[in-house]
């Protein structure tokens, strides 16, 4: 992905091919996935922390890897969450643009997936569906941008900042993938 690629594009990119698991399915997938968000979010709050220190125009040019590096971290810990509960066959798109981004752009993903008591239906998502979707996220990201960029310019608390949010961000992702693969899961064909 260049440095010029929309926002819409690089969400697309993150949820397209969900990464190789790290781990393997393990008796107690909730205790085990507890310690995966801890270490997750922590790595991924020194990640954007140490990319936010730079101050002024250099730390613009910080921004997209510090987001992407984030994003990494948790894709892989949406695919390890996935594995820890013996589901990685199910992790597909929808899956994951539903763990990143549900709890940042709720409203833009309606049309993936919904929580009906003990089940979570998950809609087969059409590639036009994804993209649509992505647009929604990318947008919403626009403005995280704008408000990481005014973060550069005070560096230290800047960096603190950048690294909570980052922290807090990974545990929601965390927590998201665990309510879907802890419960059952409908996949949705509307024939």
């Amino acid at each position: 992905m260049g440095s010029d690629a929309r926002p819409s594009d690089k969400v697309l990119a993150l949820v397209t091919q969900p990464p190789e698991p790290a781990c393997e399915p393990v008796p107690r997938p909730a205790d085990a996935a507890a310690r995966a968000i801890e270490g997750a979010a922590t790595k991924a709050a020194l990640a954007a922390g140490a990319l936010a220190l730079p101050a002024g125009p250099l730390g613009w040019a910080t921004i997209a890897p510090e987001m992407m590096a984030v994003w990494q971290i948790q894709r892989q810990l949406v695919a390890d969450i996935a594995a820890l509960y013996g589901r990685s066959a199910q992790l597909g798109p929808a899956q994951m643009m539903w763990c990143l981004f549900r709890h940042t752009a709720a409203q833009a993903l309606r049309d993936l997936g919904v929580r009906v008591g003990e089940r979570v239906i998950v809609r087969p998502a059409a590639q036009a569906v994804l993209q649509r979707v992505a647009g929604a996220v990318g947008m919403h990201l626009g403005k995280q941008v704008a408000g990481r960029a005014l973060s550069r310019w005070v560096p230290l608390v800047g960096a603190a900042g950048v690294g909570a949010y980052a922290y807090w961000d990974t545990r929601q992702v965390g927590r998201a993938a665990l309510q879907l693969f802890e419960r059952e899961q409908v996949i949705d064909n509307p024939a």
